[in-house]
């Protein structure tokens, strides 16, 4: 995500829309009998923990994934090299036990856990490691496709074919507790990317087996082996069970053969309840002991009522995103100054965003590294606003505003009213607002990423501790769905974040990153920071050991639940 990594790069299965379309049609009456009986059914050492998931995964091999919701499924079964340690977004060993690289960066060895085994007892060693990298970095045809390698692409380039370059170039296993990972260039990345769920390791046996490679294009969406929809194998705490379509339920169990401390739950059960209301009233009626991302204005009640609230540390951004291809009066400075000097964020943070949300001044927390404090501010100041438009010949400009409906992210909790603050403030300088809203996933994000909004709401939830897991992220070529081609500067920009991520000094890093925020700011300003939101997660009192996550990644190996 991670991050919350990122849903609106994937395009819909048909497996994922056959899934929603059974969860769609099962009442939540027999959905709470459903998760009782469970519940019951799994008694004895360690019981069933039911949480409420905001929607279907897209399928349980995370290399080809990139949703939260799949993400917070396959977290518990598989592990990486590095892990996070709970509660931050600091990495630590997982699979890994330690790890040294070169001087100049491009080859990291790391040292691996012992006695290890994967789900299906195949063992976790050095040439497991290989096969896991070769397996990503092979891929073809579909496989190649950026909905599917999303984060493949994003983190390490291209692959094996040699069409597009790549970060990674090669793996070794000189014995077997030890692989050696060389890359084509250093990169402030490293390790940290290698905790994504996308590059958990998992069973070369069971992907042999099962095809893992065998996913297939079909339209605009894609087909998956069996592997990907049946039989994931990781070496984590708990074990996939199933996934029962009819009423959205999906089964883990725990990992009696765990190489670590074995999960306190004997069963683990994620239900599929895409509408936030219901999910309040599910775990109000105890057919649930969990959900993520209440809505701000319920946390109150949901505390008096006895339930744990645990509030995040906000590792996110929301930002207003300005498109710069269509419209040539968003391609001047003075343009976008002036939609930032418009907006009221103070009002907007203190009226729309939960408690502890904060205003942003740049496109990162400031416990990211280079974070510059001395950034250029843009208070709210209409007046200064609309002599910026003048001064841009472009007193009444009109732009097409688009806002996302059917979805809450964790920096987004009120998409809609966020909008109507924004819309009115913009209207107050004299700029005329066109509305369009669309679902999330049914054209909103299509719609950005094709360049048909002037300006749009969107955000990010870090996925690890890095700059250029942010800005990297949003501006690192010009390419971007910001279209920053369109400016004499987009290729200036792409380049200052490809040589800050690839410089292996830290400190010389550090100050190359916070040239690049101050420059983002006062010379570029393709998007306006909002606010830092730090989202909630809430359990019954019953739950236990629930550690919140900044990377909204928990991991439920820790938590139990008592009876009542």
């Amino acid at each position: 995500m991670r991050r919350a990594p990122s849903a609106q790069r994937r395009a819909p299965s048909a497996w994922r829309r056959v899934a929603a379309a059974g969860v769609a049609l099962v009442a939540a009456a027999s959905l709470a009998a459903c998760a009782q009986s469970q519940r019951e059914a799994g008694g004895g050492e360690g019981g069933t923990l039911t949480f409420g998931a905001a929607g279907a995964p897209d399928l349980f091999d995370p290399f080809y994934a990139s949703d939260g919701e799949t993400f917070r499924v396959t977290r518990q079964i598989m592990e990486g090299l590095v892990g996070f340690k709970p509660g931050t977004a600091d990495v630590e060993p997982e699979l890994a036990e330690s790890w040294e690289h070169s001087p100049d960066g491009r080859t990291w060895t790391f040292r691996l856990r012992q006695g290890v085994k994967f789900h299906d007892g195949t063992d976790f060693n050095a040439d497991a490691v290989c096969r896991n990298f070769t397996r990503m970095f092979t891929q073809t045809g579909a496989g190649q496709n950026n909905a599917l390698s999303y984060y493949w692409i994003e983190n390490f380039g291209g692959f094996a074919d040699g069409a597009t370059p790549s970060l990674y170039q090669s793996c070794e296993a000189p014995d077997p507790t030890t692989a050696v990972l060389h890359l084509t260039r250093a990169t402030s990345k490293f390790p940290d990317i290698l905790g994504l769920p996308s590059f958990s390791m998992q069973s070369p046996t069971a992907m042999d087996r099962y095809q893992a490679n065998n996913v297939q294009a079909q339209g605009d969406s894609f087909v998956y082996p069996e592997y990907a929809r049946a039989h994931p194998t990781g070496t984590g705490p708990f074990r996939f069970d199933s996934y029962d379509e009819s009423n959205g339920t999906i089964k883990l169990v725990r990992n009696e053969q765990y190489w670590g401390e074995k999960a306190k739950l004997k069963e683990l059960i994620f239900r599929i309840i895409p509408d936030e209301t219901v999910r309040k009233q599910e775990l109000e009626a105890g057919g649930i002991d969990g959900y993520d991302y209440p809505n701000a204005a319920d946390l109150r009640a949901l505390r008096d009522a006895g339930n744990n609230v645990q509030i995040r540390a906000p590792f996110n951004i929301l930002y207003l995103g300005i498109t710069q291809k269509n419209n040539p009066a968003l391609r001047d400075l003075k343009v976008r100054q002036a939609l930032a000097y418009a907006i009221d964020r103070e009002t907007l943070v203190r009226a729309n965003m939960p408690e502890g949300a904060v205003v942003a001044t740049q496109f990162y927390p400031d416990t990211v590294d280079g974070y510059a404090p001395d950034v250029v501010r843009y208070p709210h100041d209409p007046a200064r606003a609309r002599q910026l438009l003048a001064e841009a010949g472009v007193p009444n400009l009109t732009l097409n505003f688009y806002w996302p409906t059917e979805v809450s992210r964790p920096y987004m909790p009120d998409p809609q009213g966020i909008y109507n603050a924004i819309a009115e403030d913009l209207r107050e300088v004299g700029i005329t607002v066109n509305p369009i809203s669309k679902p999330w996933n049914g054209g909103y994000i299509d719609d950005v990423d094709n360049a048909k909004a002037d300006i749009f709401l969107l955000g990010w939830t870090g996925d690890y501790n890095t700059p250029d897991n942010f800005i990297g992220t949003f501006f690192g070529t010009p390419t971007n769905r910001f279209y920053t081609a369109a400016s004499p500067w987009g290729e200036d920009l792409a380049a200052q974040l490809r040589a800050a991520d690839s410089e292996p000094d830290e400190a010389r890093r550090t100050q190359m990153y916070q040239e690049i925020n101050r420059r983002l700011l006062a010379e570029y300003l393709p998007a306006v920071p909002l606010a830092h939101s730090p989202p909630a997660i809430v359990t019954s009192p019953r739950v236990h050991g629930l550690q919140p996550s900044p990377l909204t990644a928990e991991e439920f190996q820790t938590v139990s639940i008592s009876e009542q």
